[in-house]
């Protein structure tokens, strides 16, 4: 059987792409990883669609052998559906099978999963330990403080979890209720890292959004590895950032010449996965950070949130002013 922790032991300090629906598909997860990403996961996967064979959660598993190591990450809230998705998932050959109890999303909460779970803790453990009991690979899971801020049992919720056989954790350093305002607590992570008890690797999630402020709560909260999400959207340089800085080494931020190569990479790998047309579509949500403090771009952004093909695209960057 697979161990996760040896997976993370082949890293210094593990830097993972966070999956987030419509993101990290696998056009950006190779950009993120030829730039310093040493963990990627799937967008997260739906156990009842998957087991129905629709034909996008099923696109959603496949990924490349550059990708390793690589996780596949499910969500549900139902026993039998969840160790069938995980089955299925484990099909695949991931390296490791991610549980999501943290998506805050209404749609994903209101049928019972994501981090709906978090006000009933016996289910977690229970269909944890069931997808844990009927595959072979390694199991983690990722999840928030609690539901609000009157209730963060994620300590306890840990231990528990490592009792199933779960062999890491990732943890986002807010409630639910929170969903993703004010600022990620990581105390209570740093607390979960710290208490000998627990064993099973954690890691911390939740507003890195620099290197220096990823070496500060490595050291500070002594955690495994950090998982970066909204932060490297539009934004992949940030994990080379973070490597550089790790050994003593000065990044050197992107020219305007290598942001407009690398979201026309991005546009045309992404479009070989899933259509021009979404490609297109997704692209829109990157802009803004990927063209972050280069002044006169109001104008060609308006233009390129219009475009509906990659030559639109690239006819809009061709003509672009300064």
């Amino acid at each position: 059987m697979l161990n996760y922790q040896s997976l993370l032991k082949k890293f210094e300090f593990p830097l993972f792409f966070a999956p987030m629906e419509d993101v990290s598909d696998q056009s950006y997860r190779l950009i993120c990883k030829s730039l310093g990403a040493d963990f990627l996961i799937s967008e997260f996967v739906s156990s009842e669609a998957l087991i129905r064979d629709v034909e996008k959660s099923f696109h959603k598993l496949q990924f490349s052998e550059e990708e390793r190591p690589f996780g596949i990450q499910i969500f549900g809230h139902d026993l039998n559906s969840l160790v069938k998705a995980a089955q299925i998932a484990e099909e695949q050959h991931p390296d490791f099978i991610d549980i999501n109890w943290g998506c805050p999303v209404k749609k994903v909460v209101a049928k019972g999963a994501g981090s709906a779970i978090l006000k009933d803790i016996p289910k977690m453990v229970a269909l944890s330990k069931a997808v844990v009991d009927h595959v072979s690979l390694p199991v983690t899971v990722k999840t928030r403080l609690g539901w609000d801020h009157t209730d963060k049992p994620i300590h306890e919720i840990t231990k528990k979890l490592q009792d199933t056989g779960i062999q890491g954790i990732t943890i986002h350093g807010r409630t639910r209720s929170q969903m993703y305002s004010g600022e990620a607590d990581w105390t209570l992570i740093g607390e979960i890292k710290n208490d000998r008890s627990i064993t099973i690797p954690v890691i911390g999630n939740g507003d890195i959004n620099s290197a220096q402020k990823a070496i500060d709560y490595k050291n500070r909260y002594g955690v495994d590895g950090i998982m970066i999400g909204r932060a490297a959207i539009g934004n992949p340089w940030i994990f080379k950032e973070i490597k550089q800085f790790l050994k003593g080494e000065h990044f050197t931020p992107p020219t305007l010449s290598e942001r407009i190569k690398m979201v026309m990479l991005h546009l045309t790998e992404a479009s070989k996965i899933k259509g021009e047309k979404s490609a297109v579509f997704e692209m829109r949500r990157h802009y803004s950070v990927y063209f972050k403090g280069i002044s006169h771009f109001k104008d060609t952004k308006m233009k390129l949130m219009n475009c509906l093909s990659i030559q639109e695209c690239q006819d809009a960057l061709a003509q672009w002013e300064f």
